[in-house]
């Protein structure tokens, strides 16, 4: 088997799969104490840049879990910061910008991207030698690749950092849509070109995460976010062929528009009335949260889609005959999802959850 034959990547694509595949949004890292020990002495940007960290971070809860795909150790502003942008990221807090975005010229200041892959695969060389080492450790379990969606990448940079409200966000997004509209479109680039370095180093499948999404209505989210997440799932779909080595074990498939690429997977928290929305922005597989129960979420959805979702994460502390009951009732709705269905959490692993547990989940997902 290769990674293009994995549970995951079939499941991706709605075909037959021989146990329901299971991965856990942040599993690399935060609740394993060989992660704790790995980054001790190094900040979250001095591992994202460091191959052989990132490397071995990514490949941790794979060998701990034997869960059916790793994502790559990352965070969204990585791209970012490789393009000159003053960014830290403060534990506890999450990314301070040093000089937000407020006018046409703090656009402009985020990079040319003339040549876009060829420019941010040489600011990222970090990228491409980890991916390349992790295809090779893999073997047939695929990496995801990994980026932060227009809308959450232009809240941090608007914002200052994160909000609980996004009120400069929708401000500007409303009074100047000229603006906004500039940064989105250069943000969805900048992810577009992300995507395509991990791709392009054999990267299985994609994921684009928007955080904070949810804050938005479906009005304001058709209006002033779809057009640019689409545009970044449409260029690395379009690139995909193009930028896959030969050698690789990527699957090269048809997709919504009708261009090769790769399985793509959109998610955002709290996105339950927007999920059509997620759809339509040319994702094979959306991902859920758990405030919905996955049924009525494919119904959202609308045919031809996978889902991935959604044990809260929070149910992880519980005890084991409550984490039992919950994965049995969502392995059963999955099942009935007639596009395919990724068993994940709907948000990311909490720092507290023991690792025992999420071996033990896995272990009953693929049981049933």
């Amino acid at each position: 088997m290769t990674a293009t034959d994995s549970a995951f990547v079939r499941a991706a694509l709605g075909q037959p799969v021989p146990h329901v595949p299971v991965w856990f949004m942040r599993q690399a890292g935060r609740s394993l104490p060989e992660y704790r020990a790995l980054r001790a002495g190094n900040s979250m940007l001095d591992a994202c840049r460091d191959p052989d960290l990132i490397t071995e971070i990514t490949l941790q809860p794979v060998r701990r879990h034997g869960v059916d795909a790793a994502i790559f150790f990352s965070d969204i502003v990585v791209p970012l910061v490789a393009l000159g942008v003053d960014i830290e990221i403060v534990p506890g807090v999450g990314p301070v910008v040093a000089h937000p975005v407020r006018t046409l010229g703090d656009v402009e200041m985020l990079g040319e991207l003339d040549g876009l892959g060829e420019l941010t695969a040489a600011r990222v060389p970090f990228v491409t030698a980890a991916v390349r080492g992790l295809v090779a450790e893999l073997g047939d379990t695929p990496l995801i690749g990994f980026a932060g969606a227009p809308f959450t990448l232009a809240s941090y940079l608007i914002e200052g950092g994160p909000s609980r409200d996004h009120a400069r966000t929708k401000a500007l997004m409303h009074g100047d849509p000229g603006l906004w509209h500039a940064l989105a479109g250069r943000l969805a680039a900048i992810a577009a070109a992300f995507l395509r370095v991990q791709v392009s180093a054999g990267a299985a499948a994609v994921q684009l995460f928007d955080s904070w999404a949810g804050a938005l209505s479906a009005a304001d989210y058709e209006r002033y976010v779809l057009p640019h997440s689409r545009a970044a799932l449409a260029d690395v779909a379009a690139a995909a062929v193009s930028a896959v080595p030969v050698a690789s074990a990527v699957p090269v498939v048809p997709v919504a528009d009708g261009a090769p690429g790769v399985p793509r997977i959109h998610f955002g928290v709290g996105t339950g009335e927007l999920l059509a929305l997620l759809r339509a922005a040319g994702a094979e597989v959306v991902g859920v949260d758990w405030r919905l129960p996955l049924a009525e979420a494919a119904r959202r959805i609308g045919p031809g889609a996978a889902v991935q979702g959604n044990l809260d994460p929070a149910l992880l502390l519980a005890d084991w005959p409550v984490i039992e009951r919950e994965v049995r009732r969502i392995v059963a709705e999955g099942r009935a999802v007639p596009g395919g269905h990724i068993f994940n959490l709907g948000h990311g692993v909490l720092p507290q959850t023991d690792p025992d547990v999420l071996t033990r989940v896995v272990e009953l997902v693929h049981s049933l």
